[in-house]
């Protein structure tokens, strides 16, 4: 499996630089910027998406044309001179993907836009995920659109929609939006007074007489509900030539262009009991979309989205004409040896993402057919596996990411750090109640129209069946919401070709909680259930008593079931990473993308096997320690490890730290703001995301990026505000909190205590950087250097995490010759000590890759009594090895042994053994120092680590 994964690649990344295009970083300056990525070592520019996006996007992800680049990036001669750059540099380029679902900006999205003029008859129906027979009948054919700021009637009474009309073309505008209007559907305001305005130019004039014979026309044209492909066809035709004769008569007719204003005027001016409400709400009720209030999407929108944000809307990507619409430019870029390589976005929201990795790679070639390299953002659960029949080369890097972190995370104090959070913040429940009520909250709420349209399939699927038509539409709702929000994993893979071991074992431990936290109900309901969501052919033909009927009834159970994996990500992703993750924080730096509070730490031996694994199945996988999406930057993650290891210097301090601030919260109907929780959760982020350089005064925009962390944290916590539902007080109280504790003549007591903490924390946090950092260059896969985090990266949740880096002083840095390891250690607070071993890691990649993308992975013995301080391993391919050797538990190892700076005196006689066949000196690749072996062929740990915290050892 392996060897087919690299065989007759475009080309074999050997460690790639993730860069965000947007405002300020368009095609030329990341042009600029090639040289510089050279430079430090990388060898493929990895970006965010490119092609053409809602205008004014941050990030690219609402994709509007696949067909063209992003102008707002560049012009097409732009984008040449990136890939010369590209090309000079003998850089590869890996593009950030998004196969899952468009934004349906009306303006920039035409697919979308002739959805909403053209309905089930558009030919782009079938592309985007719309039920139009939805649960709801007033909604047939038609799209819920939620984009009205308060509800339909107030919007409409306060003339806030307007209607326009230009060629021939009515459009309807409600603030920024823009959206089409059906011609044929326009014929009330045209009707409305025609009789008048004709008697009053008299008998036999040309253009009401034309007027007359257009609504005539417009009468007998199929409507848009009509799909078969000829009536759409004619339609579509039909339409369009009567556009063009209105344009032309109100163009050559003053009297008929005043009329067609006139009546567009009514519309726009209700005031007092007017027709205009009556006649624009009978317009309104005639168009494909029907116009709501934004929080109606909550439970009847009828077009999927990218979870539950309703500017972001599905496609469906398994249908082949969409896919070739998809992936034109991308195809082509390809095939030209432009993109080497892609990123799948949320390839979990795909309905079926095998057959579609199958077609990628079938259909998306390099030149002369090569494969390209491709890597998928799916989120592995604990004990889950990426699907090894995938024709990927593996995941976006975040199970790395949590199997590195964990190993920094001393598990001894779990019992400790729980109790400190729960005597500080109140009693806390377990994580996996905290994820079910997160969950729970999530189905009820913002996703609660997806699960309506689940039950309500499933209730038809148990009506055709005389053995399940007991079950009641109410109960199985209630039964699908449990089931979901015990649901173990993102999703399942359930198609026609059957299911895994995998989805067995994961829909059963669904079932099997849903039962157990619901006693009273009816367990059969819960075995109907598990019936649909694992479909046995035989058995379906079985209950059916005939082939045919067992058939159809078993294709529709797999359909079922494929729609409800595509739910079960969405609200695994918002109930727990947006919602859980801020309600469970015992230790912050665990509640990362993918992973699990509730596992704390691993042990050496758990980390070695899980990069033996990635080495056999997964050799080109993504290695990643920050992306644009982490909860926080590799080095704030780093630093709060630390607190395991001094737990009780950590409740001392919080202690301390709520004591000092007692007096800056705001009392609010005998509530105080914020909570305790929050309390918590805020001096976690002040001590993870302080920067090195300030450790006094962190400054003004420091101050303000923390207010709008918490911000965004309470409101994803989902208790005290939200979203959806905001408290000006809360939010108000949380934003005076931050502020009153940094700043002002009563923070400098607490902002000295915090210094002499967090100094302690910063210093060994530093160490957990540099060896994550050493671990990522040298682990089978490929790393990945999220942008600036080759400098300190103590960045938040996003948009924190997207600021604009300083690449000029970070390319002049590099530029500048290195002072010896020792004297970088000594500034380490400037970042240039990371920036070191950054490049020297990337540099040796680039001159070995061989050993990098292909080299064995062998775990070091390591004897001594601090031998569990200690993960090493050995690459080698050939005659090349290297082994990497970093400390763990810095702080605890430093206290034990008495000692302070350097950590070489602390390990005494610690030392790793290297394989029979080893060199008897090596090079000591960051230190450029000669390592012997001692005659036992072991080397000490202590001499290895005297002037560097992190080794990588070269033969």
């Amino acid at each position: 499996m392996t060897a087919s994964r690299r065989r007759n690649l475009a080309r074999t990344p050997v460690s790639t630089y993730r860069l965000q295009l947007g405002p300020g970083m368009g095609f030329l300056r990341a042009a600029s910027l090639v040289p510089y990525f050279a430079s430090l070592g990388a060898t493929e520019l990895y970006a965010s998406p490119l092609l053409a996006a809602r205008p004014g996007s941050t990030h690219g992800y609402d994709l509007c044309d696949p067909g063209r680049l992003n102008p707002e990036l560049g012009s097409e001669e732009d984008f040449a001179q990136l890939c010369a750059a590209l090309r000079h540099h003998n850089f590869g380029l890996v593009l950030d993907f998004v196969p899952n679902h468009m934004g349906n900006d009306s303006s920039a999205n035409l697919w979308w836009r002739d959805l909403l003029a053209n309905g089930p008859s558009s030919p782009y129906a079938r592309f985007f995920d719309v039920d139009w027979d939805p649960v709801k009948p007033e909604l047939r054919n038609r799209i819920l659109l939620p984009l009205l700021g308060g509800q339909y009637g107030d919007i409409l009474a306060a003339g806030e929609l307007q209607v326009r009309y230009a060629e021939g073309r009515f459009t309807l505008h409600y603030w920024a939006h823009d959206l089409p209007m059906n011609l044929r559907r326009m014929r009330p305001l045209l009707r409305h007074g025609l009789a008048e305005f004709t008697a009053s130019l008299g008998d036999g004039d040309p253009g009401a007489l034309e007027l007359q014979s257009i609504l005539f026309h417009l009468d007998h044209i199929p409507d848009y509900t009509e799909s078969s492909p000829s009536k759409s066809a004619e339609r579509i035709r039909e339409i369009e030539i009567a556009r063009e004769r209105l344009s032309t008569l109100t163009a050559s007719s003053p009297a008929l262009r005043r009329f067609v204003d006139s009546r567009v005027e009514l519309v726009n001016t209700p005031e007092g009991d007017n027709d205009g409400y009556r006649l624009l709400h009978a317009v309104l009720e005639g168009q494909v979309y029907r116009l709501a209030y934004w929080r109606t999407a909550m439970h009847e929108i009828n077009y999927r989205r990218f979870f539950d944000i309703n500017e972001l809307a599905a496609i469906r990507m398994e249908d082949p004409e969409v896919f070739v619409a998809a992936h034109a430019l991308v195809a082509r870029l390809a095939a030209e040896g432009v993109v080497t390589g892609l990123r799948l976005d949320h390839v979990d929201g795909l309905y079926a993402p095998s057959a579609y990795f199958e077609q990628l790679a079938r259909e998306i070639t390099g030149p002369r057919g090569a494969r390209l390299y491709v890597v998928a953002e799916k989120i592995l659960s604990a004990d889950e596996a990426l699907q090894e029949e995938w024709r990927l080369h593996g995941t976006t890097g975040y199970d790395f990411l949590n199997d590195t972190n964990a190993v920094f995370i001393d598990g001894r104090s779990a019992a400790r750090l729980r109790r400190i959070y729960s005597r500080f913040a109140g009693e806390a429940p377990a994580f996996s109640d905290v994820v079910y009520d997160s969950k729970q909250l999530i189905v009820a709420s913002s996703m609660a129209s997806e699960l309506n349209v689940l039950a309500h399939e499933l209730n038809r699927i148990s009506e055709s069946d005389w053995r399940y038509r007991d079950f009641t539409l109410d109960s199985l709702q209630e039964a699908l919401r449990e089931v979901v929000a015990c649901f173990p994993v993102y999703r399942t893979y359930v198609d026609e070709s059957g299911w895994s071991t995998f989805d067995q074992k994961a829909i059963e431990t669904a079932i099997a909680r849903a039962l157990r936290r619901n006693p009273a109900t009816e367990p059969t309901i819960f075995s109907f259930i598990q019936r649909m969501l694992l479909p046995d052919r035989e058995d379906f033909a079985r209950r059916a008593g005939n082939a045919a009927a067992g058939d159809s009834a078993w294709r529709r159970a797999v359909r079922f079931a494929q729609k409800f994996q595509q739910y079960t990500g969405p609200v695994q992703a918002k109930g727990v990473e947006d919602t859980a993750f801020y309600r469970y924080i015992p230790l912050g730096s665990q509640n990362e993308v993918g992973g699990e509070p509730s596992r704390f730490g691993c042990s050496v031996a758990e980390y070695h096997d899980s990069n033996l694994r990635r080495a056999e199945c997964w050799p080109l996988t993504m290695l990643s320690s920050s992306t644009h999406d982490t909860k926080r930057g590799e080095d704030a993650r780093a630093r709060l490890n630390v607190l395991s290891e001094i737990p009780d210097e950590f409740r001392a301090w919080l202690t301390s730290a709520a004591r000092s601030n007692a007096g800056l919260k705001t009392i609010v109907d005998g509530q105080m703001m914020p909570d305790r929780a929050d309390e918590y959760l805020y001096y976690q982020a002040l001590l993870g995301s302080w920067p090195s350089a300030s450790p006094v005064d962190p400054g003004d925009e420091f101050v303000a990026r923390m207010v709008e962390y918490m911000r965004k944290a309470t409101k994803e916590k989902k208790i005290h505000t939200s979203w959806i539902n905001p408290s000006e007080a809360y939010d108000r109280a949380v934003a005076e909190f931050v502020t009153r504790s940094l700043t002002g003549r009563r923070s400098v007591r607490f902002r000295k205590h915090f210094a002499a903490f967090h100094s302690r924390l910063d210093r060994f946090g530093m160490v957990n950087s540099l060896a994550q950092l050493v671990l990522k260059l040298c682990a089978p896969g490929i790393p990945d250097i999220y942008q600036g985090s080759e400098d300190w990266n103590f960045s938040l949740v996003d948009p924190d995490n997207r600021r604009t880096v300083d690449f000029e002083t970070l390319a002049a840095g590099l530029a500048r010759p290195f002072e010896h390891p020792r004297l970088l250690l000594e500034n380490w607070r400037d970042g240039r000590v990371k920036l070191f071993v950054t490049a020297a890691g990337l540099r040796l990649r680039k001159r070995w890759p061989e050993l990098f993308t292909a080299g064995a992975y062998d775990p070091v013995e390591v004897s001594g009594a601090l031998r569990d301080h200690v993960v090493a391993f050995t690459r080698r391919a050939g005659s090349r090895a290297i082994t990497a050797v970093v400390p763990r538990f810095s702080a605890t190892l430093t206290r034990a042994a008495g000692s302070g700076w350097p950590l070489g005196i602390a390990w005494s006689d610690t030392a790793i053994e290297l394989a029979s066949g080893a060199s008897t000196s090596l090079e000591e690749i960051l230190t450029a120092r000669t390592v012997a072996r001692g005659p036992d062929g072991r080397i000490g740990i202590a001499a290895l680590l005297a002037e560097f915290p992190v080794a990588i050892l070269a033969e």
